[in-house]
C-alpha cells in the first residue's frame, strides 16, 4: 500500500493496511528523533565493546571498576520503588510476539509476560511489525486470534499478567526502516513504537511502559537506555520515572558493573535479572580465545557450577541493598506429552532449578511454557508467600573478581556426544531462524537464540584449542565438518529428499560451517544471518 514518510525516513519493508498506523508519520518522526539522538553514543559504545574484547584476547581480565568505587560504596541511594503490577513478579513467562502467544501469555497464570522482539524472535519486518500491532491491540484489551484448526482465542477477563517488552540488543539494527539513508537502531526502533502507541493507555490501564533490556555490557550503555527514556517521556509529556526497565546481566563484563547499571537507571530501574544461558554464551565469547577458560559440554555447565553459582549470590545481593527486584533465570525444559516418565523427569529438573532459586533470594523466576506456571507458582508460593524478598539482603555473600570468572571445580568433560549435540542443536535453530521462527523445541528443550549461540561458540572454542574429547578425539575442524554433513544427511534421510529441498538446511549449514572453524568469530549469530530474512520489495512512499 501507499504510505506517507517522514521527512529523512525510507521504509523498504512492505507495509499492509493494517500497518499503516504503527507506521504513522508521527511514530516515523519519534522513532527517527530518537535514532538521530542517540544512534551515535550506540555506535561509540559498540566500537567500545570492541576495544574491550582486544584487551581480554591480549590477556586482560575483566575487574571492578576502580572509578566507580563510590557508587558501590555509597550505601544511601536505591532504585525506584516497584510500579504498579511490578510488585509481585513469583512467576514470569517469556516468548516471542506471535498474536496466539500474547494471548496465551496474557492469560495464563504468571503474574508478568515478557513479550519478546529478541532472543525468541527472528527478527523479519512480518514478525516485528505485526508484533507492534499485537501488543497495541493487547494492551487495549482487545486482542483476539482465530487459528487455522477453527478454535478462538481472547483475552479472559480479571486479573492477567503485566506486559513486559523486550526489544532488540544494542548491537541490532533495523534495516528495514532508515533515518537519513542509514539503518535504525533496532533498540530504538522497537522500545520507540511500542512506546509512542502505548505509553499513555498502559498508564491509564493501571500499569505502564515496562520493558526487559538485553545484552549490556556496561554502566555507560544502561545511561544511554536512561537518556533514552528520559527524551521519549519528555517527547510525549510522560512524567519521568514512568518507564521501568529490567536489566537482563547476561555478558560477563556486565556482572562487574551490577551497582552501576542499577545507579544509571535509578529511577527507572525495576532490577536485574538472571540471564544465564546469554551469561555463559558472553562468559565462552569473551575468554574464546584464552586456553584456560575452556569450558566442558553445555549440559555440564549449570547454575550450580562455581561461577554461576557466584554471579548469582551477587546479582541477588546487589539487587536487594538496592531495593529493586532480583530475577531468576530460564529452566529450558518444556512439557512431554508422549513419555511420562521423561516428562516427569524434566518437570524435576525444573521444581530443582526454581527451588534453588527461591531458596537463594530470588524474588521471581521465567518460565516459557504456560504449562509450567503452576509448578513455579507452587515453588514459589511455598516458600516466598509475599510477593517478594527484597528484605532478604544477603550480607552473608561476598563475590571476588577472581570467582566470578573462575574455571575452578568445573566439573564435566568435552565429548565427541557434546560436539554432536552442539551442531545439531546450532544447525536446527539456525535453519528455524532462517525461516523467522526464533523460538524452537529441540530435543525437549526450549531454544533460542542464547542457547543456540552456547553450542556454536563452544564448537569455535573446541576447535580454536585443539581440545580433546573425553574418548581422545582432538576437535578439529575437519572433525566437526564431518560431524555436520553427518547431521544434515541424517536430516535428509529422515524427512526424505522433497521436503528437505523446501528447508533452509543447507544455508544454514553453509553459515554454521563458517562460524565453528576456530578462526573468524561471528559476534552474534543473529547478525551473522539478519541480512538472509530482510524483505526489501519496499513500500511505496
Amino acid at each position: 500500500m501507499s504510505i506517507v514518510a517522514a521527512k529523512g525516513v525510507s521504509i523498504v519493508g512492505p507495509v499492509k493496511p493494517e500497518y499503516a498506523d504503527i507506521l504513522s508519520v508521527s511514530a516515523q518522526e519519534f522513532v527517527a528523533t530518537l535514532n538521530r539522538a542517540f544512534n551515535g553514543r550506540r555506535k561509540e559504545l559498540l566500537q567500545r565493546r570492541v576495544d574491550r574484547q582486544r584487551e581480554l584476547d591480549a590477556g586482560a581480565l575483566p575487574d571492578f571498576l576502580p572509578e566507580t568505587k563510590w557508587i558501590r560504596e555509597d550505601p544511601t541511594w536505591r532504585g525506584a520503588r516497584p510500579a504498579p503490577g511490578l510488585e509481585d513478579r513469583r512467576v514470569e513467562i517469556t516468548g516471542p510476539v506471535d498474536r496466539k502467544m500474547v494471548i496465551n501469555a496474557l492469560n495464563s497464570a504468571a503474574y508478568t509476560y515478557m513479550a519478546d522482539f529478541e532472543d525468541s524472535n527472528a527478527p523479519t519486518w512480518e514478525n516485528n511489525i505485526s508484533g507492534q500491532v499485537n501488543l497495541r491491540d493487547a494492551v487495549r484489551g482487545n486482542i483476539t486470534f482465530a487459528a487455522p484448526n477453527g478454535k478462538y482465542y481472547k483475552l479472559k477477563e480479571g486479573k492477567r499478567a503485566t506486559l513486559i517488552v523486550r526489544p532488540r540488543g544494542w548491537h541490532m539494527e533495523e534495516k528495514h526502516f532508515l533515518v537519513d539513508g542509514e539503518p535504525t537502531s533496532a533498540s530504538i526502533f522497537d522500545f520507540a513504537l511500542y512506546f509512542f502507541h502505548n505509553a499513555k493507555e498502559s498508564v491509564a490501564r493501571g500499569f505502564g511502559p515496562y520493558f526487559y533490556l538485553p545484552k549490556m555490557e556496561s554502566h555507560l550503555e544502561a545511561r544511554l537506555w536512561n537518556d533514552v527514556f528520559n527524551l521519549a517521556q519528555d517527547m510525549l509529556k510522560v512524567p519521568r520515572g514512568t518507564i521501568r526497565g529490567t536489566v537482563l546481566i547476561e555478558t560477563i563484563l556486565a556482572a562487574f558493573e551490577m551497582e552501576e547499571i542499577i545507579y544509571e537507571l535509578r529511577e527507572h530501574s525495576s532490577g536485574l535479572n538472571c540471564g544465564r544461558w546469554d551469561y555463559i554464551f558472553s562468559f565462552i565469547k569473551k575468554f574464546r580465545n584464552n586456553p584456560k577458560f575452556l569450558l566442558p559440554d553445555r549440559s555440564d555447565v549449570s547454575m550450580t557450577t562455581p561461577f554461576m553459582s557466584a554471579y548469582v549470590r551477587l546479582l541477588i545481593k546487589t539487587c536487594h541493598r538496592r531495593g529493586v527486584h532480583a530475577m531468576g533465570g530460564m529452566a529450558a525444559q518444556i512439557p512431554i506429552k508422549d513419555d511420562p516418565k521423561a516428562n516427569e523427569a524434566a518437570m524435576a529438573k525444573v521444581h530443582a532449578d526454581k527451588l534453588r532459586e527461591v531458596q537463594a533470594g530470588h524474588d521471581g523466576t521465567w518460565v516459557a511454557h504456560p504449562d509450567l506456571v503452576t509448578l513455579a507458582l507452587k515453588v514459589f508460593n511455598e516458600h516466598m508467600p509475599q510477593p517478594n524478598q527484597l528484605y532478604n539482603l544477603r550480607e552473608d555473600v561476598q563475590v571476588s573478581a577472581h570467582e566470578l570468572i573462575s574455571t575452578e571445580g568445573i566439573k564435566g568433560a568435552i565429548t565427541e556426544k557434546g560436539v554432536r549435540s552442539n551442531v545439531d542443536v546450532s544447525l536446527q535453530y539456525m535453519e528455524a531462524w532462517l525461516r523467522g521462527l526464533g523460538c524452537v523445541p529441540i530435543h525437549n528443550l526450549m531454544e533460542d537464540a542464547a542457547t543456540a549461540e552456547i553450542s556454536r561458540s563452544q564448537l569455535w572454542q573446541w576447535v580454536r584449542h585443539r581440545a580433546r574429547t573425553a574418548e581422545g578425539k582432538e576437535v578439529t575442524p575437519e572433525f566437526v565438518n564431518r560431524v555436520l554433513d553427518e547431521e544434515v544427511g541424517a536430516i535428509r534421510s529422515r524427512i526424505g529428499a522433497e521436503k528437505f529441498g523446501k528447508t533452509k538446511f543447507e544455508q544454514a549449514k553453509q553459515m554454521l560451517a563458517g562460524t565453528v572453524q576456530g578462526k573468524e568469530y561471528a559476534d552474534f549469530l543473529t547478525t551473522l544471518c539478519y541480512d538472509s530474512i530482510l524483505t526489501t520489495t519496499g513500500a511505496k512512499l
